[in-house]
């Protein structure tokens, strides 16, 4: 079905239902950030072993080899690992650049996410050097690596205010209706699809508008009782459902506080 895509938009998604765009960053930003980390691994590396008294290493080859294993495994593994956890998924070159790392659901990245990002980037950003990386990020939207589609993960802009899209407003000519309706238990997805199609509706072809919006049109009618009154465009329609569900909730909450207040004995 043409709106099984919307259905599954990776947005993230507040408990109202109310669609937030967290954009993501883009391959060039993401490329710099990656340069600067490198560049100060590079550093660091050789400041380390500038620092330490090259006697013993020769005096000892398997004392050598142990520090380069271990060298290796810092700097591919553990410098990363324990940046993006400490730091919710920034490095040094993320934070010059304000990006960071997050959940595909857009939440903060944790342990596991760092070790699983962390372990495939051992293999397409070093072994590879970052050719693997590179054509992974340029096959898709969100400029993800293979380390991040193993993780679940992706970059944002941390910079970026979140823009909050403008909500469904209530048609006057279904105000009555809306009123009286039986507006049942709409699924989060339906919603979120219904929200960003009405607010993009203008910037599709015809075909794709008539298609969606009947599809989405249907499925929300579903969920509603009675019909709607004949002759109303079906964006019209669906607009005052989002908007009549969303004063509903509103009138919840606020009944909720009241109670909450007089059981406390707190002004309301």
């Amino acid at each position: 079905m043409a709106t099984r895509g919307i259905f599954e938009a990776q947005r993230f998604v507040t408990s109202e239902a109310v669609e937030i765009e967290l954009p993501a960053a883009q391959l060039p930003t993401r490329m710099l950030s990656g340069l600067i980390d490198l560049l100060l691994i590079g550093v660091s590396t050789f400041l380390l072993v500038w620092l330490l008294p090259v006697e013993i290493f020769a005096a000892d080859a398997a004392l050598g080899q142990a520090f380069v294993i271990v060298l290796l495994v810092l700097v591919m593994a553990g410098v990363p690992i324990t940046l993006e956890s400490l730091t919710r998924g920034r490095t040094v070159g993320k934070m010059v650049m304000g990006l960071r790392t997050v959940r595909d659901d857009t939440g903060p990245i944790g342990l596991r996410h760092a070790i699983i990002r962390a372990l495939a980037g051992t293999f397409e950003l070093w072994m590879t050097f970052g050719s693997v990386a590179l054509i992974t990020a340029m096959t898709n939207e969100k400029a993800k690596r293979l380390g991040d589609f193993l993780a679940g993960t992706y970059v944002v802009h941390d910079r970026v205010r979140l823009r909050m899209l403008t909500p469904p407003q209530l048609a006057p000519e279904l105000a009555d209706w809306a009123a009286g309706a039986d507006i049942g238990v709409l699924p989060d997805s339906l919603v979120v699809a219904t929200r960003q199609f009405l607010a993009r509706a203008q910037t599709l072809t015809p075909a794709a508008r008539a298609q969606t919006g009947s599809e989405l049109y249907a499925a929300v009618l579903g969920h509603v009782a009675p019909a709607p009154p004949p002759g109303v465009h079906p964006e019209l329609v669906m607009g005052s459902v989002l908007a009549q569900r969303r004063l509903r909730d509103e009138e919840r909450l606020e009944r909720a506080d009241a109670l909450r207040a007089r059981v406390l004995g707190q002004p309301s």
